[in-house]
């Protein structure tokens, strides 16, 4: 039944995003962009919906009051596809940096053009790095927030700290604060995986860390931080879903915290 019902939602997950750009293209091209991104908020809200009543997963956000109410820097962790739309409800303007090849796909790529997403080719380097960066700047004074993935791709739960550099870099040079946003999608909905598993767990947002350290005080303090919560959202996770099968990593570090802490 398990294997059933992921499928089932598999299906009606693309058959809902397909629809949508079919159907509401007219309309969501007509609209102002800020007043066009209500219909990817409605179609983020519309998969939670069906993630739960399908596949039987659910989720709680702890920490919405440390979202700034000016532009920011979103560094959450990246597991799944699911954190890629599932918090859009949540943020007012959101802009990624992302690679071009996702702007070729018709229709979809024709929608992220409207919300002026980033694109970037991910093997260049200098002048067209600097060009991001004058865009992302460009961006960022008109209030929007950036989401950047600290990790750059999709990590398994419970793998060992993969952070890059360029997050430090970024905030050096745009100066807002930076939210750190720690969850454990990736148990849930794993990647390179056509199974979905059903159970609850936490969506915490830090507090943000404000502009103007050292860049490598920074990078330092966000491991440490995201790593620590991360952890917390682990354990809750596993103690709230004990039937919930773990990849290797989750369960190398799950061990590695109980014994840290004593617990059996």
């Amino acid at each position: 039944m398990l294997a059933l019902r992921s499928q089932l939602f598999n299906v009606l997950f693309y058959a809902n995003l397909i629809v949508r750009m079919i159907v509401l293209t007219p309309v969501y091209f007509m609209l102002p962009r800020k007043k066009a991104y209500a219909i990817p908020k409605a179609w983020a809200r519309s998969n939670n919906w069906l993630m739960e009543k399908i596949v039987g997963t659910t989720f709680e956000i702890e920490g919405l009051e440390n979202i700034p109410e000016t532009g920011c820097i979103f560094a959450p962790k990246h597991q799944s596809f699911w954190d890629t739309y599932a918090l859009l409800p949540w943020m007012s303007d959101p802009v990624y940096i992302l690679k071009r090849e996702l702007t070729w796909i018709p229709l979809f790529g024709w929608y992220l053009k409207k919300q002026r997403m980033i694109a970037v080719n991910r093997g260049a380097r200098g002048k067209v790095m600097v060009d991001v960066m004058r865009r992302t700047k460009l961006e960022m004074n008109k209030g929007r927030q950036l989401i950047i993935y600290p990790e750059g791709t999709r990590r398994p739960p419970g793998a060992e700290p993969a952070y890059r550099y360029g997050i430090a870099r970024i905030y050096r040079d745009v100066q807002v604060p930076v939210v750190p946003i720690a969850m454990q999608p990736g148990l849930f909905w794993p990647r390179r995986s056509t199974m979905r598993y059903p159970g609850h767990f936490k969506v915490r947002i830090l507090p943000a860390i404000q502009p103007g350290m050292d860049p490598d005080a920074f990078f330092e303090h966000l491991i440490e931080v995201l790593e620590k919560a991360s952890d917390e959202v682990l354990l809750h996770a596993v103690e709230r879903n004990p039937n919930l099968p773990l990849p290797p990593t989750a369960a190398k570090r799950v061990a590695e915290l109980r014994q840290q802490t004593g617990e059996p």
